[in-house]
């Protein structure tokens, strides 16, 4: 039966210290509400990465959408007395990292205890001898991987990434899947790696610190392993209540798993988003021992407390609008990581608002991009040849009534045509470029075409300055199918030189480091068009006489390829893919070698639905506030969660991405 739990003090963690002898623990957060002395989104603070290797250093990392003050906030070791530390920073930005020395020597075998400045706990965690050296990080996303010692140097008040080994231990992919506070208390287990992984020593724990952890196998005595993509249920013995935890802890005591849910408790049950990878949210529908349903309200609690909820949206469909569901849903590369940045999102636009003469239905919003040298303008293509300059109002993008209410459209150089637009970036002369997949007038044949436009050219059409015709390059694409022809140029990004040569990118046209005096006429920097058909990129110099450089193809690791830009925030080139590629963004760096190659992927916040959402923008970082920028997506379906939800209907969400 599920039972009420005491918040949890400094007494009741020196209780706690026989029952958790000699295993890593993280105690999520106190389980009864925070008292008044408890700063708003304490709970999402976790530690995040520690070292025992003699400066004994903590790290804590903030995975909520808002900043934490942190001021008198303690610590302890496994003496369990709490001691005042000096932060780096008296607030931990959201998506933001702090880090302090411990004010007391941590040993190879110990334990670091957070607590706020009312002695509630914040997080805890414990290691084994020699586990902390050189560190112990998250592995497979900030604040919610598993723990894992590191096999390179410490990456102290930046992501894991850098220090985690290539790939997290097979127990690592084990994950909470679902569990449910009903009276029965039931648990679900997804293994979402390659191979089976055994349990049977396992255990698992609530958040009451006076109770040993439970063996899994006598609540389960057939679990003994989970295959790849397996699940395994049990009923837990302890008890799950209100504002309640579960830890799953393996055979060696390190914590594997966790998740915290609050009042009302996991009824009927809370479960990811998707399975194995998506943060926790309230569903309506228990579905224990099978996929998860993804029923719930859309907000939710992850792994460590963390929330979001879809803002907005609402509003009666206008005539002639007709949102269409999402097709091709596909899985997410392996090793995706949980979004970096705030959890709530915002409905950014009003419903059915791009609905033009040649596209009436107001969908098929597809590229996104900010303008860097006025970030308060936001460029959106609509693929039945139509521009959009948008600008904010009242929280929501609009279209500039200055530059046009209704959107410009756009043609091919012919003057005529109905190019089917789908990405766009701006390039370092201030002009929009926008790629075309085919000629919606004659749509089963390919047209993969790069055009560019100066946006202060006056009149309701634009026509381009010059445009860059690649469809012989593709002649898998021409086959007489309109479907295939529909597999083009989707995204495209504008990449400077300067970050080409400063990243020491090698020409695959030379073999040799990339001059760009070698191209005289190709402006200031290199365009990289990402093809639907297979996830690659294909680099252009496009010339002021109207002939274009080909450089490279880039393999990004995805199925398909929506949108490209090119973010100076992170001096990251990004891939972005919809619902076929599991709603992931892949950021590529230069490697050792001067190759472009994939380096982390995310996917998106896990209150957004899983649909087409093929356009994607982050604001400059000359935008930044309290740690975060706006990130926004495009729906090129306006489906949302579909009829009669908030979200039906609109096109364009807005949320946060770390500076």
């Amino acid at each position: 039966m599920p039972t009420s739990h005491a918040r949890v003090s400094a007494a009741s963690v020196c209780a706690a210290a026989l029952t958790f002898s000699g295993l890593l623990v993280t105690a999520v957060v106190a389980a009864q509400p925070a008292a008044a002395a408890d700063p708003p989104g304490y709970q999402n603070v976790r530690i995040n990465e520690v070292t025992s290797s003699g400066n004994d250093t903590v790290e804590l990392y903030n995975a909520g959408s808002a900043p934490v003050s942190i001021s008198g906030w303690k610590m302890s070791d496994d003496g369990f007395s709490p001691q005042s530390f000096s932060p780096s920073s008296g607030t931990i930005a959201a998506g933001g990292f702090v880090t302090f020395n411990s004010p007391k020597g941590l040993g190879d075998s110990d334990k670091v205890v957070i607590y706020t400045s009312g002695g509630t706990v914040v997080d805890r965690v414990e290691w084994a001898t020699n586990n902390a050296k050189p560190a112990m990080a998250r592995c497979g996303g900030d604040g919610t991987g598993a723990w894992v010692t590191t096999t390179t140097a410490a990456t102290f008040g930046a992501a894991n990434t850098g220090g985690c080994p290539s790939t997290v231990p097979a127990a690592g992919k084990v994950r909470i899947n679902e569990v449910t506070s009903d009276g029965a208390d039931t648990v679900e287990l997804y293994n979402g790696g390659t191979s089976a992984v055994g349990i049977g020593s396992w255990k698992y724990v609530d958040s009451d610190t006076t109770h040993s952890a439970a063996s899994l196998s006598s609540s389960s005595p057939s679990a003994t392993s989970i295959p790849a993509g397996g699940r395994v249920t049990f009923n837990s013995t302890l008890g799950l209540g209100d504002n309640d935890s579960l830890f799953l802890l393996d055979g060696n005591g390190n914590t594997v798993d966790s998740v915290t849910w609050a009042t009302g408790g996991a009824r009927p049950s809370d479960e990811r988003c998707a399975d194995g990878t998506g943060w926790f949210q309230p569903s309506a529908t228990a579905t224990l021992g099978s996929a998860n349903s993804c029923s719930g309200s859309g907000g939710g609690t992850g792994g460590g407390g963390q929330t979001g909820r879809l803002l907005g949206g609402g509003g009666s469909l206008t005539s002639g609008c007709a949102p269409e569901a999402p097709s091709g849903t596909g899985t997410a590369p392996s090793g995706t990581l949980a979004w970096p940045g705030g959890l709530d999102v915002t409905i950014a636009d009003d419903v059915c608002a791009f609905t033009t003469s040649t596209g009436p239905e107001g969908r098929d919003v597809s590229g996104l991009a900010f303008d860097p040298a006025n970030p308060s303008v936001l460029w959106a293509a609509k693929n039945k040849n139509w521009l959009f300059k948008l600008v904010k109002s009242n929280g929501k993008w609009i279209p500039d009534a200055s530059w046009s209410a209704t959107g410009k459209q756009i043609r091919f150089g012919s003057g005529s045509g109905e190019p089917d637009s789908e990405g766009l970036t701006v390039g370092g002369n201030g002009h929009v470029y926008v790629t075309s997949e085919r000629d919606n007038t004659n749509n089963t044949v390919p047209k993969d075409t790069i055009m560019e436009f100066d946006p202060a050219a006056t009149g309701s059409t634009l026509t381009p300055v010059h445009q860059w015709d690649m469809t012989s390059q593709f002649p898998q694409l021409n086959t007489g199918s309109k479907d295939d022809a529909n597999l083009g140029f989707e995204g495209v990004g504008y990449v400077p030189d300067s970050w080409l040569t400063a990243n020491g990118w090698v020409d695959p046209r030379t073999g040799a480091a990339y001059n760009p005096a070698n191209y005289p006429l190709h402006g200031s920097g290199l365009f990289f068009a990402g093809l639907e058909w297979d996830g690659s990129l294909h680099v252009y110099g496009l010339n002021s006489d109207g002939t274009s450089t080909t450089f490279t193809t880039i393999a990004t690791g995805k199925a398909s390829v929506m949108d490209v830009t090119f973010d100076a925030g992170t001096q990251r080139l990004v891939a972005t893919c919809d619902n076929t590629c599991g709603e992931t963004h892949t950021f590529m760096k230069v490697d050792a070698s001067g190759a472009i190659v994939p380096d982390v992927t995310y996917t998106n916040p896990a209150v957004m639905p899983v649909d087409n959402l093929e356009g994607f923008a982050i604001a400059p970082a000359s935008t930044c506030v309290n740690g975060s920028r706006e990130a926004v997506w495009s729906d090129d379906g306006i489906y949302g969660f579909g009829s009669g939800t908030s979200s039906n209907g609109h096109a364009l969400y807005s949320g946060t991405f770390p500076c």
